[in-house]
């Protein structure tokens, strides 16, 4: 992965990142690779998997800012209400078991107002490749930690009432990145 993240994806999270502002909740942020690219902002980090998680804090040295790694998962966050200004999510919600309740609990988290930042592998539109991505994954959850190649996180987030300010689609339309606000309660 590394060639494709140097070459597509870091282009993609600097861009999403440059977004984020105040008190940051980074859901599932595996090895850490994000930390480096925030700016001016304070960052919780939340990540289930104890492996991910002890790399990520060999990441923290590289931060500019300061991060705080928090063990949990995105179905039950271990934080008060409105308790963040923006929550960011990068190639996560294809691994979270109920994706569904994971929006939901960003939406608690994530102050009235604040941003959702997410960059995100998804189902695809064509249905040819849609077809494949469902086919090939339940042997991918299998070896790549539960990840669904073939997740329509844009569609519950609509269902969930988050209001889309833009989504960019990647790479033919596989990968999306989408600035979003949590509505006013």
């Amino acid at each position: 992965m590394k060639p494709v993240e140097e070459k597509t994806f870091l282009p993609i999270r600097t861009e999403l990142l440059k977004e984020a502002y105040g008190n940051v909740l980074e859901v599932g942020c595996g090895t850490g690779i994000n930390f480096s690219f925030y700016r001016d902002v304070k960052v919780t980090a939340l990540e289930p998997n104890s492996v991910f998680r002890d790399a990520a804090i060999k990441q923290v040295n590289q931060a500019q800012v300061p991060i705080q790694i928090v063990e949990g998962s995105a179905e039950a966050m271990p934080f008060d209400d409105d308790a963040f200004d923006t929550v960011v999510g990068t190639l996560v919600f294809c691994s979270i078991p109920d994706p569904t309740q994971a929006v939901r609990e960003v939406m608690r988290v994530c102050k009235p107002g604040g941003k959702i930042l997410l960059f995100e592998h998804v189902r695809h539109e064509h249905t040819m490749l849609a077809a494949m991505q469902d086919f090939f994954t339940p042997l991918w959850k299998r070896l790549c930690d539960g990840c669904h190649l073939n997740r329509s996180t844009a569609e519950v987030l609509i269902q969930e009432g988050v209001e889309i300010v833009r989504i960019h689609k990647h790479m033919n339309n596989i990968f999306i990145s989408v600035v979003a606000r949590n509505p006013m309660k």
